[in-house]
């Protein structure tokens, strides 16, 4: 006797009411997957420096299930988690256990964020106010009766070194010079971000010859305000929705003229792409598949043959390549390393999988410089032995962690990409 069909539907309608049947995940996340193996655990980098850290299967799925019941089983030991992802990477059931953490800091803690919080989230209003004046911002930020200063009265960790601040915006530079953009044929947006704007407006000007070179023009959005994962981290949840909402509506503009939104970020793409909708609880569907990394992008170019590219026969260079926690996540490593080692002249030189430690303003903070600096003890070890001329990597806070516990120079792989470019011969190779 054959087996009657069984309608998708009235299947479903068994699940929910059958108790024999195993239930939908009924919460806002999907801690329910959790099968509790604690593979989460091994993969924590804080779980073996801080001992008051719960670990992300305790503090995430664990936890959740007490929260639901009772909120004053929350944890505030949940603030020293990273939010790096690793647990998720490493999850067999893809529970997103970093979401359940953050998310649980955002509704339970009773905590508000104090002054220096605020002024560290404060990205945009601090890099507008610090560039003017950024020869004396930074000369300041070095002196060591300032460093106390912070540590004492603001709990800024007086070992930590602050990223120096450019005298010149990279949006300033670009009014300039976005007259020149709109003579190719081909379009896209840059989210180009905080630091890139207010730090290394270097990184922003790699961006626009790289993209020139291969025969594209650069646009900035409309209105472009920091991706937010700093006053996430800092639970300003409110000034970060308020700037992620601007931030879509931009993205949206440019994707509705057929334009890709590209970063050179790992941290503002990730941000962008899944917690505007895990943690803030906004709708990206119609954009998130048009945010990219510009590493992607252009490796897929040129994998697809649309472009092609030449490189200078001088450029010698011994380069490792550092993952970071949020690129991990994406997913995207490939395509940067894949164009790190099309450069004839690079010799590269891959680095084990290791957290930095920094976590964006997680490390400035006086109770966690400590703990910062140890669970990057590992990574800085590897590249102190690596002999390399320099690092390559696509976050711009282990950027800074990196160079402040090795002493080595960290480049975005784009800004490599763009001094090892033969920019002349690349831009007849596409018929410029």
């Amino acid at each position: 006797m054959s087996t009657p069909a069984i309608n998708p539907a009235e299947a479903r309608v068994q699940s929910l009411s059958n108790p024999c049947y195993q239930a939908a995940n009924i919460s806002d996340n999907n801690f329910e997957d959790c099968i509790k193996c604690t593979i989460c655990t091994v993969y924590c980098p804080v779980t073996p420096v801080n001992p008051d850290f719960p670990g992300p299967k305790q503090a995430g799925p664990d936890g959740e299930r007490y929260r639901l019941k009772k909120p004053f089983y929350y944890d505030e030991a949940l603030k020293y988690c990273l939010n790096c992802k690793r647990c998720e990477v490493a999850c067999p059931s893809n529970v997103r256990i970093g979401d359940i953490i953050q998310s649980a800091r955002l509704h339970y803690s009773k905590k508000k964020p104090s002054l220096r919080d605020k002024m560290l989230a404060s990205t945009d209003f601090v890099g507008t106010m610090a560039t003017p004046f950024a020869p004396i911002v930074n000369g300041m930020l070095h002196l060591k009766p300032m460093k106390v200063v912070l540590d004492k009265v603001m709990g800024i960790d007086k070992h930590r070194q602050f990223p120096s601040y450019s005298h010149t915006t990279f949006t300033s530079w670009f009014k300039r010079h976005a007259p020149e953009q709109s003579r190719y044929a081909n379009q896209v947006s840059y989210f180009h971000g905080c630091y890139v704007n207010y730090n290394y407006p270097q990184l922003g000007k790699d961006f626009v010859t790289v993209m020139n070179a291969i025969g594209y023009g650069v646009n900035l959005l409309d209105k472009e305000k920091c991706c937010g994962v700093a006053k996430i981290a800092n639970n300003l949840v409110d000034a970060a929705r308020r700037d992620a909402n601007i931030n879509l509506e931009s993205i949206r503009k440019s994707v509705a003229k057929g334009l890709e939104v590209l970063t050179t970020s790992s941290t503002c793409t990730l941000t962008m792409r899944d917690e505007y909708h895990h943690i803030l609880d906004i709708d990206t569907h119609d954009v998130r598949d048009h945010i990219q990394l510009a590493t992607r992008f252009v490796y897929n170019l040129i994998d697809k043959g649309k472009v092609k590219v030449a490189f200078r026969p001088d450029f010698k260079r011994r380069v490792a390549y550092h993952t970071p926690c949020h690129m991990e996540k994406l997913g995207w490593a490939i395509y940067s390393t894949s164009l790190l080692k099309m450069i004839p002249g690079l010799e590269f030189v891959p680095l084990e999988s290791a957290c930095c430690g920094i976590a964006g303003t997680y490390g400035f903070k006086k109770e966690n410089y400590n703990y910062s600096q140890q669970i990057g003890n590992a990574l800085f070890e590897q590249i102190t032995h690596a002999g390399v001329d320099s690092v390559a990597t696509d976050c711009e806070t282990c950027k800074w962690q990196i160079e402040m516990s090795t002493g080595v120079h960290v480049d975005n792989p784009i800004s490599i990409f763009a001094e090892a470019l033969d920019i002349e011969a690349t831009r007849r190779l596409n018929g410029l």
